[in-house]
């Protein structure tokens, strides 16, 4: 699926003043009276994304949701506590940019906009593919570039990216897809290979599932809810990711029901 994300910066700073400045202090800080720390989540739909964003709050986290939808961001932001969205077109550096310097700079960083199509290489437009490039690759770059050397500066924080297994192969009806998700995946790790060192984590989320959402439901009407990866089990690793132990940490990792071939 594409995701086309368009920048609405006055309606984003309005917002973001008038959230983050009713949250109460107790909101904003940990038991231990520290100040929240804060997750940046791209990529925020009806699956993936929100569940990512729950699981972040639930773990105390204070969390920027960047999405199309600007409707679905505002539904979110009041089920989930102490979170802001933001409607932001992730391929643009400037509009990245402005929506960073919104709401702060993020411990964890999750890069879930994908932008995907079906078809061979002699059925895509060129232009399809030059577009997931942007969203896939480019943006992990300008995203990495505006948020990590701030990670660097205290020794510590997390790029978590979600990918899937068109990251590992090319297959005919992938061509407008696959290319680009391979290349996220060696950025993710030219990223790691440069940052780990100085105590940021980068990792790579490789899902080789079907996700639980309802266009998947429609899709595949027969199959039994096992069939399906659950968007919050998703979540759960890569919260988990973004907090393995500095003794113990993975780049690129692999989720899949127990039934999948592979």
């Amino acid at each position: 699926m594409m995701m086309i994300i368009m920048l609405k910066h006055d309606i984003c700073h309005e917002r973001c003043q008038t959230r983050l400045g009713r949250n109460s202090h107790e909101e904003m800080t940990m038991p231990d009276g520290t100040a929240k720390p804060l997750a940046l989540v791209t990529g925020v739909g009806p699956g993936t994304g929100s569940a990512i964003s729950r699981r972040f709050a639930k773990g105390g986290y204070r969390v920027a949701m960047l999405a199309r939808d600007l409707a679905r961001l505002r539904r979110l932001e009041e089920e989930i506590p102490d979170s802001i969205g933001i409607a932001c077109d992730v391929t643009d550096p400037a509009a990245l940019e402005k929506a960073i310097s919104e709401v702060g700079v993020p411990k964890v960083v999750v890069h879930n906009a994908v932008g995907g199509a079906f078809g061979s290489f002699m059925e895509i437009e060129p232009e399809v593919l030059r577009r997931n490039f942007e969203i896939n690759t480019m943006a992990l770059l300008h995203l990495a570039r505006l948020t990590t050397p701030a990670m660097v500066q205290v020794g510590e924080g997390a790029l978590i990216v979600t990918g899937n297994t068109s990251a590992l192969r090319g297959r005919p009806n992938f061509a407008g897809f696959a290319p680009t998700k391979a290349a996220q995946r060696i950025l993710s790790e030219a990223i790691a290979r440069e940052l780990g060192p100085k105590g940021v984590h980068v990792a790579y989320l490789i899902i080789d599932a079907v996700i639980d959402v309802p266009r998947q439901r429609e899709r595949f009407p027969d199959k039994a809810d096992d069939f399906f990866i659950q968007p919050a089990s998703i979540a759960e690793e890569v919260f988990h990711l973004a907090h393995q132990p500095r003794d113990a940490r993975s780049f690129l990792a692999e989720l899949r029901p127990f039934h999948e071939p592979w």
